[in-house]
């Protein structure tokens, strides 16, 4: 069985270009935020120095999200 790591090394002559990591998002107290399934909120919390975590005030309910955040936008 053959797996495929996404570590892999392009090869130099390649014509495409290898993946390019986004960058780390990084959420304060007090940032307006939208996530895809709970909509427009507040961060009202974070938990630890490298963003492990944040706590966010969506009105009707507050909810830990925690890292990586795909769902979750700065606005």
């Amino acid at each position: 069985m053959t797996k495929f790591a996404a570590g892999r090394r392009p090869l130099p002559t390649s014509p495409f270009k290898p993946r390019v990591k986004a960058p780390p998002k990084h959420f304060a107290v007090g940032d307006r935020v939208t996530h895809d399934a709970f909509g427009l909120g507040r961060v009202i919390d974070t938990e630890g120095d490298t963003d492990a975590a944040v706590l966010v005030d969506f009105g009707s309910r507050q909810e830990r999200i925690t890292h990586p955040y795909t769902a979750m936008f700065k606005l």
